[in-house]
């Protein structure tokens, strides 16, 4: 055998090794930390499964109470302790480059307590901020867009979490008004009957309840809107409604993570 072609074993285990692993922290909730995985592979430019990336989950919803509970004062204990062991976990199984696909877990009260809590080694583990990916998605694929439309759960909208975000980067948020949120925007993921939490999947209701929900923030002159809540993403497909933007955060993490794992393996935007 020639020299050269004892090299490429090694010239390939190199490549292997410098690619990073995925975690994914999946059960909040789960059907949003499933659209997570399958949206990671869709973005990720492969010809044959052995391409794909590496990807860790963990899906225990039991242990990690809801964050809009415990940012509306239902629940007194803060979901970060949970949100942080199971980063952890997944920092155990190998994963380096970790996100989890929850826009309310991104809220300061529980994000900064979680990451307190972690301590992760600085350079060795990377920890994404989804609404953070947002604002960066929004910069550098719709520089016209200034004035952003969100759709939320409460505790999200309550505390604010995407405006404070997005004004740091020259956005102007713009959101539905109290009643809109309370009786259509909320429901849509959490009513009993019809929320997308509560039926495992999307019912025709929380579908039109959303998009009530875009209508009212084009109104108000949203040029792009952000489905800020992971399970949103599930009603609402459409990349545009009109001429109006629709930002899927959960498709950006997957997107940020890819990149961070492997730039070379990102599939071009869109």
């Amino acid at each position: 055998m020639s020299l050269a072609g004892q090299r490429v074993p090694f010239l390939y285990s190199f490549m292997i090794a410098v690619e990073k692993v995925i975690g994914v922290v999946a059960g909040v909730g789960p059907l949003a930390g499933l659209d997570l995985q399958r949206k990671i592979v869709v973005q990720t430019l492969a010809r044959q499964d052995q391409d794909h990336l590496t990807v860790l989950s963990v899906s225990r919803p039991s242990a990690i109470l809801d964050r809009t509970d415990y940012l509306l004062g239902q629940v007194t204990e803060n979901p970060a302790y949970a949100l942080a062991a199971q980063v952890r976990q997944l920092v155990q199984m190998g994963a380096q480059v970790i996100g989890i696909p929850c826009n309310t877990a991104h809220a300061p009260a529980i994000w900064e307590v979680m990451r307190a809590e972690l301590a992760l080694p600085a350079g060795q583990v990377q920890l994404l901020h989804m609404i953070a990916e947002v604002g960066r998605f929004l910069q550098e694929t719709c520089p016209q867009v200034r004035r952003v439309g969100i759709l939320s759960t409460t505790g999200t909208y309550q505390m604010k979490v995407y405006p404070q975000v997005l004004a740091a980067l020259g956005f102007t948020a713009v959101t539905p008004d109290p009643l809109m949120q309370e009786t259509h925007i909320h429901p849509a993921v959490y009513d009993h009957q019809y929320g997308i939490k509560s039926c495992g999947y999307v019912t025709e209701r929380a579908r039109q309840d959303l998009l009530a929900g875009v209508a009212a923030l084009q109104a108000q002159g949203a040029e792009a809107v952000v489905l800020g809540c992971t399970e949103m993403p599930l009603a609402v497909t459409e990349t545009c409604i009109g001429e109006t933007i629709i930002i899927d955060p959960t498709l950006i993490l997957a997107r940020a993570l890819v990149r961070e794992a492997n730039a070379t393996k990102l599939r071009p935007y869109p």
